[in-house]
Formats: C-alpha cells, structure tokens, sequence
C-alpha cells in the first residue's frame, strides 16, 4: 500500500483539492479551518506543489448568515443564499491565505463554462496564469446564475473535472469522513474502511449510500464518481478527513490516510476527457451493428453508411451519443456534420457524401480522434 501511495502520489507537482460544505460549515469552526488550509497550503507552496482549490460553502454560509436551519428547495432561494454566502466565502479565504502573504482569487463556472471547448480552454489559460502568478485559484460552481441544466450536480464533479481544466496530478476531496467504506459508519459501527480502490469503474456504488449531508448536495457516491472521472484522466484520487489537522501534508507524504482510488492506466487524452466527460451532448446517432463493432473493437472513425437513424437538432462540432439498436450508448463524439446533413447522407457511401449534399467536408460523420467510447 505504501507503494502504491509512493508510485502515484510522490511526483504530484499540482493537485486540486476539493472542500466540502461539511468540512467548512458543519464543525461550527469555520474561521479555524479557513486558517489552516491556507497554512497547509502555504507549506505545500514551499514543497514546489501549486494548488488549486474547489470549495463549497456559499450556500451553507449564506444559510448561517440568514439563519436558515435547512437547505433552501427551489433554485431562485438556493440562487439567493449562494449570493449572500459567496462574498463570505471568499472573504475568509482572502484572509487566512493573505496571514501567509498569498492572494487567491475567484472562479465561478457553470457546466456550460466547461461544455464549451473555447471556454474550457479560456478558464484553463486563466488558471495557468494564476498558478503562474502564484495565485491560489479558488472554484466554486456559479450557484448565483446555475439552473439545473447547467449545474454540475454537486463540486465532487465540478473538482474531477478541474483536474482536466488545470492538468493536475492528483485529486483530493476533503470531506466529514475519513474515507470509503463498505458501509455508511455513521449508521453502522461495523463498518470497515476500504483503504485502496485499483479499479474504480468496478467498483459496485450501489452498496454504499447516496445521502449528503444537510449542509452538502454530494454523497458518498458522487465522490466515488468524481474518483472515477478523474481516473480516467490518469489521476489518482484520495478521499479524507477534512478536519485532520495537516491532512494535506500526510496525503503528499503517502501516509495511510483516507481512500487512495489509483487511476486507470489507459488514461484519456485531455480532449478526450472533455468529450467524455465535461459536454452534454446534443442528440443521437443509430449506429448499425458493423460499425459499433468497428468503432469498439477496431478503433475506426463514424462513416454515414453505419448510421441507421439520428435524433435532436445539432449543429457540426456538437458533441452527439452514439448509441446501438436498443438505444443504448457505447460512444460519444464531435460531429462533423449537422443532424440536417446527417439525415441526408445516412446510410450511404462517402464516396456519395457530396452528390447527396453538394459538397464534402470529411470523409467521417465523427472521427476516431474526436470520440471516445463508453
């Protein structure tokens, strides 16, 4: 174990850490964990690590300030607590970090910010800059303007997908828990904690429970999830106790703390994993048999001849499922045509692409290069 920790933690040279509302809010000790964050922070700065924060709290924050004892319901009250909270959030944050002579700064995203690639690569040149800068970037989802079709669901997604964002090397999500385990230890005195994970896409989510806290929207399920995106980035993750004192430092000198989840060996490529992973896509492709076969076992690209149907309205360059007969997805991928192209070349040749539209961009509906299988 000790090992492994060593093989996949060592080298780490930037990491997100990911800080849950339970850890902020939940104690009662909010302006003392503020403090040493930014302490271990500082620490970590010294050792040569950057890093760059994904924080939750707004919402909890802004319920402290109003007195509210439960979770607002409906997005325009959550909307307006997350407004009042933020500046809070922020403020002690400035505070702590700025005793050690660090300044940190805000940003907001919303799934959107992320689902398009121009912006993806913006806010990712912003966050290399910062990190230039020796500015500790702080990432919370835009509670303020989020709907629930742009929200990332909880920060344990929005903090798997920083990875990417910011090409970390590992991931860390500080949470009220000091790990996995095979069952809820808050309900179970029996349980038993699961200290490695080799293979996160194995691993059975259904077993363990899916309830978050009052002051949190993620469970321990949707850790495990954010576990799994970033593996699939090459990133290892840990899942520990945010209130241990030097937490960070321990997980960065590979002592047994929390749950080490390794990541997968095949990783993704950065596009890739923004395909995967950051979109939302857009319709659907019916793909007949021969060409699922050639997309899964072959490596090959979409040609129109394998599609037997599309659904939704896209444009060329959105990001579509690929599914089989019954539905089911196997892939994902750029298109490179628009579903009112698609629908006229279906099913025939390449060699016949330009006779049916009056022209020929590629040879590939999506090319191997811009899909990702499932």
């Amino acid at each position: 174990m000790k090992d492994l920790r060593k093989k996949h933690i060592r080298r780490a040279r930037r990491i997100v850490v990911k800080v849950g509302s339970a850890v902020i809010a939940g104690s009662g000790e909010g302006s003392t964990i503020f403090d040493r964050l930014a302490s271990e922070i500082d620490g970590l700065k010294k050792g040569v690590v950057e890093a760059v924060i994904v924080s939750s709290g707004a919402i909890a924050l802004g319920m402290k300030a109003l007195g509210l004892g439960a979770r607002p319901s409906s997005i325009p009250e959550r909307q307006a607590v997350a407004a009042v909270g933020q500046g809070s959030l922020m403020s002690r944050y400035d505070a702590a970090f700025g005793r050690f002579g660090i300044r940190v700064a805000q940003v907001l995203l919303t799934h959107d910010d992320l689902a398009s690639r121009k912006r993806f690569l913006n806010a990712r040149n912003t966050l290399t800059t910062l990190l230039r800068l020796s500015i500790v970037p702080v990432i919370n989802e835009n509670d303020t303007v989020a709907t629930e079709e742009i929200k990332f669901g909880d920060n344990d997604a929005l903090s798997a997908l920083t990875t990417n964002l910011c090409e970390a090397d590992l991931l860390v999500i500080l949470t009220d828990i000091d790990g996995l385990y095979d069952k809820d230890p808050k309900k179970d005195s029996s349980a038993k904690k699961v200290r490695l994970v080799e293979d996160v896409d194995a691993l059975r989510l259904d077993v363990f429970s899916a309830e978050a806290g009052g002051l949190g929207t993620g469970g321990i399920i949707s850790k495990c999830e954010a576990a799994r995106k970033a593996a699939h980035f090459g990133v290892p993750t840990v899942i520990a106790d945010g209130r241990t004192g030097g937490v960070l430092g321990k997980v960065l000198a590979c002592e047994d703390i929390g749950t080490l989840f390794l990541p997968k060996e095949d990783r993704l490529t950065s596009r890739k994993h923004w395909i995967a992973f950051s979109t939302r896509p857009t319709g659907r492709l019916f793909v007949d048999d021969g060409a699922k076969e050639a997309l899964l076992k072959k490596g090959g690209s979409l040609l129109p001849s394998g599609i037997k149907d599309v659904d939704g309205g896209f444009e060329a360059g959105e990001v579509v499922h690929c599914v089989d007969a019954k539905g089911m997805e196997f892939a994902r991928g750029v298109a490179n045509y628009s579903s009112a192209e698609i629908k006229r070349i279906k099913g025939i040749k390449t060699t016949e692409i330009e006779a049916a539209l009056g022209y020929k961009v590629y040879d590939e509906v999506i090319h191997r290069d811009n899909l990702v299988v499932m």
